[in-house]
């Protein structure tokens, strides 16, 4: 097949797809490609009418997805792909872009204008090639296409469509319908890349691909500022490539008519020119084969990256994000006296928070990135600033004792905080307003970022009512009502916590489908309901009374017409993944667990169909299912 001599070329490599679409993962698996899912967080705001064709969209779309993930796999996880692959796709009639419906009348609505005609759909593809520089920037090479592909429908009764509608099919596909599935059936004839209907055009990705690793002798290369980045460079024709390099050895700066050398490892006129003693090897250590010490680049990531954790804590818990909002550059004389605290330890922060890519510089004043705007000012839609306060508040120091934790198997509460656990609990929860606000800050902020995947991991429009055991703010709960127009959410949680979940409420949303109840899901008796969710719960519960708790829910379910959705942070079963396996290390009284091990767990409380989403998000979803 035209993409086998890649494959080679990408092994060992950290290829990444930014997209939680379950199509698109299944068709690049299906061709034998291997990578890792990290759904991105790019919002979907671009201007529709500042493009001048409908495809341009979609690309810069694309692109905007692959490049928000390396830079968050860059700056939050410490982890540096080497491909991004990012996708969008879109449906056009005339001239209008027909995304994904909001709801069942906007999917109605869509399918109407497409019955008896014949539409186009576009993917955009962009892939991204990255790499860490030494001072710690993302240099990031773009390389982007689209496909076209036309689609005429039948004419359609009013009932067929309706019918469709109400399958739930339409509410997550671009257009309202899926042609792989259900969607088959409205459609009369298709003109070009089937699959790139079904959401990734294969066959352009391939060549795309082959151009890359098997380039023509000329290329030409533009370089494009973003604000994100320090900059992309978009190649036109990549040339040259070296045997397991994806750059070029060499391009043409056509912007300042000069030639530039790669600096990428493998490059004999980069990064080993400069430093003539060491050698690269295929684990990413400089080594020496001629003289001097080794460099494990690894391990420096890895001794410096509580540095990068304190710095985010310490930038939010002084609220510097919330600072530059909306008040376009400040100097740092200026920050330093709106957060109170000395010019040089200000300066010295914001550097390192524009190295680490959350702020920018420009003539020694300094700006939030689009990053830090959407997920670190405190205020905004997608905040994760509670969160981030609450780790640095209650997990960093727990984590500053990890040594005693690995010796005696247990949290170190009471050196961290001179508290027990269940001390700490009855304070979040009980006895000190200040310690319950930030930990319900903290949960909500996690469960809101999350809870569109955690909602649409599975289709749960079957089932008309939700008791969120344990679910706080209820963030989780509005996602779900505001996917699945006909079910109603109840939110089952300690009364302390259901008496101060008012700040927490959406704006502008009609909220009187979810419902709030005060109760213990240990000790009292659950509400009836057709689906039981429990985020983050399993993993923090003893074994004695997680079992007594799916007990309590297994014998709640009605078979064949209950369920159970879990959200947590599922272990791969190879344990190799990090995020689960340092989350393990608070020593919990729970446990976290891989997905055969939950599976295992449910299967004993009556539950025989279990099925496991990684989401590539925070928290990763399971519906269990009682036949």
């Amino acid at each position: 097949m035209l993409l086998n001599p890649v494959i080679s070329k990408l092994a060992g490599k950290r290829v990444v797809l930014a997209s939680g679409s379950p199509r698109r993962q299944d068709i690049l698996s299906n061709v034998g490609l291997r990578f890792e899912v990290v759904p991105s967080w790019f919002k979907e705001t671009l201007e529709k009418s500042s493009f001048s064709a409908p495809y341009e969209y979609a690309v810069e779309t694309a692109k905007q997805k692959a490049l928000e993930v390396a830079g968050r796999m860059h700056v939050k996880h410490l982890k540096t792909p080497d491909i991004v692959i990012g996708a969008d796709t879109i449906v056009t009639l005339g001239d209008a872009i027909l995304e994904k419906p909001v709801d069942k009348q906007d999917a109605y609505n869509m399918l109407s204008r497409l019955s008896g005609k014949e539409h186009s759909v576009f993917t955009g593809v962009a892939i991204v090639h990255c790499r860490s520089e030494e001072d710690n920037r993302l240099e990031t090479d773009v390389v982007d296409f689209y496909e076209e592909t036309k689609v005429k429908f039948a004419d359609l009764s009013e009932d067929l469509l309706w019918e469709y509608v109400h399958s739930g099919e339409p509410m997550d596909k671009a257009g309202g319908y899926g042609i792989q599935a259900l969607g088959g059936m409205l459609v009369e004839s298709v003109h070009g890349d089937f699959l790139n209907v079904v959401g990734f055009p294969l066959n352009h990705f391939c060549k795309k691909l082959a151009e890359i690793y098997y380039p023509p002798s000329k290329r030409t290369i533009n370089r494009v500022k973003y604000d994100s980045i320090p900059y992309v460079e978009t190649f036109e024709n990549l040339g040259n490539v070296d045997k397991d390099c994806p750059f070029p050895r060499e391009v043409l700066q056509v912007n300042n008519g000069f030639e530039e050398k790669c600096d990428h490892p493998c490059s004999t006129n980069g990064l080993e020119s400069a430093l003539p003693d060491m050698a690269v090897t295929q684990n990413g250590i400089l080594d020496s084969h001629r003289k001097g010490t080794p460099l494990p680049s690894r391990i420096i990531e890895l001794l410096d990256g509580f540095k990068a954790s304190k710095t985010l804590f310490a930038a939010s818990k002084l609220k510097v994000f919330d600072t530059l909002k909306d008040k376009g550059a400040l100097k740092a004389v200026e920050i330093a006296k709106k957060i109170n605290a000395s010019v040089c330890g200000t300066e010295r922060l914001l550097d390192a928070c524009v190295a680490l890519g959350l702020l920018a510089k420009y003539h020694q004043a300094y700006s939030n990135t689009e990053l830090a705007n959407t997920y670190l000012v405190s205020d905004s839609e997608y905040s994760i600033h509670g969160f981030i306060i609450h780790s640095n508040d209650n997990v960093w120091p727990l984590f500053t004792h990890l040594e005693s934790a690995v010796k005696e198997g247990a949290n170190q509460h009471q050196r961290a905080f001179g508290k027990k656990s269940e001390d700490l609990f009855q304070d979040a929860y009980y006895y000190n307003p200040e310690v319950k606000e930030r930990f319900m800050a903290a949960m909500h902020c996690m469960l809101k970022v999350t809870a569109r995947d955690i909602a649409a991991a599975f289709d749960l429009s079957k089932y008309s009512s939700a008791c969120d055991l344990g679910g706080c703010t209820g963030a989780l709960a509005h996602e779900l009502v505001r996917i699945y127009p006909k079910m109603t959410v109840n939110v089952f949680d300690v009364p302390e916590v259901i008496q101060n979940v008012s700040p927490f409420m959406p704006v502008g949303l009609n909220s009187s489908r979810v419902t709030f109840t005060s109760g213990n899901f240990l000790d009292d008796s659950l509400p009836e309901a057709d689906l039981y969710i429990l985020s983050r719960v399993v993993h923090d519960l003893p074994e004695s009374k997680l079992n007594r708790l799916l007990e309590k829910i297994s014998e709640s379910c009605r078979p064949g017409q209950s369920a159970l959705l879990v959200a947590e942070i599922v272990l791969d079963e190879e344990k190799k993944e990090p995020r689960a396996l340092l989350q393990s290390l608070s020593m919990s009284e729970g446990k976290q667990r891989s997905g055969s091990e939950y599976r295992a767990l449910l299967e004993i409380h009556g539950f025989n169909s279990v099925q496991i989403k990684m989401t590539g998000n925070l928290l990763d979803a399971i519906l269990a299912i009682k036949r």
